[in-house]
């Protein structure tokens, strides 16, 4: 039985005439009545009542319609899916990014990406989790990891759980250790200076919303940087931080890295995208690559 064949005999059955269903397939009438003929014989049934201005058919025909349709539906599906992995040779992907998260979890993830599809361009963009959303929802990304929960919950947003990711605060090695042991209290942090985020950056919202959980409000010796910022004044011997591990592992040259005491402070990283629209085939490729690291 050949591909071929199955092609004919559906378009046969759909236009009941043999002529007509030559013209659908593009190939001339005698050749489709012989791969017809030769079907029949491969099945050892008439899979057609031929009557002059009549095809109907056989009670085989009928049984073997709906397999065939499955079959061509299949193989068509199997086409555009290969189509659309040789079509990864060229395309973008814009994808928005904490910058925590654009300097500890994509630089091995992107690269190991651009290894794999090198025409694919890689578009980034920086923000805290609420402006992120924002660019979501209005088209201009077509992937954003985020921390959950978001500021403001989307219905028109699907999210997907990456990782949950341990908080630890690092200071400079020159400076007398935070706290009294191997690890840090939130409560330690009452009266140390810290390097402070800018607003709008999540880990700022969770370091001063724990520090009033113990009773206090944090002291900042400086405010509204990012990162790479950040972790530069804590070298210099500024203040403290509370950054991710994943960052503080990455980048803690010159940096003393002390752990949180349990239960400590963590944070759930998401993949989102819009729900309405499906991301396109490149994205959806990062995607996979993301969530299988």
């Amino acid at each position: 039985m050949q591909f071929q064949q199955l092609q004919y005999f559906v378009a046969v059955a759909e236009t009941r005439h043999f002529t007509r269903a030559a013209d659908l397939v593009h190939v001339a009438q005698p050749s489709l009545s012989q791969q017809i003929k030769a079907l029949e014989r491969e099945l050892g049934a008439d899979l057609f009542l031929r009557a002059r201005g009549n095809i109907t058919l056989t009670d085989a025909g009928e049984a073997l319609l709906p397999l065939a349709r499955r079959i061509l539906a299949d193989a068509d599906t199997a086409r555009h899916e290969v189509l659309e992995l040789v079509q990864l040779r060229s395309g973008r992907i814009r994808l928005g990014a904490t910058p925590s998260l654009c300097t500890g979890l994509l630089p091995d993830v992107l690269r190991a990406f651009h290894d794999r599809y090198p025409g694919i361009r890689l578009l980034i963009e920086e923000g805290g989790s609420h402006d992120l959303v924002r660019e979501l929802a209005r088209g201009a990304l077509d992937l954003a990891l985020v921390v959950l929960p978001l500021p403001t919950p989307s219905p028109a947003l699907t999210t997907v759980e990456l990782l949950r990711e341990d908080l630890v605060v690092v200071s400079s090695p020159e400076a007398p250790a935070p706290g009294r042991g191997p690890t840090v209290r939130i409560s330690d942090l009452e009266g140390e200076r810290l390097v402070m985020f800018r607003h709008g950056y999540d880990l700022r919202e969770l370091t001063v919303a724990a520090c009033r959980a113990e009773g206090f409000e944090p002291d900042f010796a400086v405010e509204g940087g990012e990162m790479d910022a950040v972790l530069g004044f804590v070298r210099a011997g500024l203040g403290v931080a509370v950054v991710p591990r994943m960052v503080a592992t990455k980048s803690g040259r010159g940096l003393r890295v002390t752990p949180l005491a349990r239960p400590g402070l963590h944070r759930t990283i998401a993949l989102a995208h819009r729900s309405d629209v499906a991301p396109p085939r490149a994205a959806r490729e990062l995607q996979r690559m993301l969530l299988e690291r």
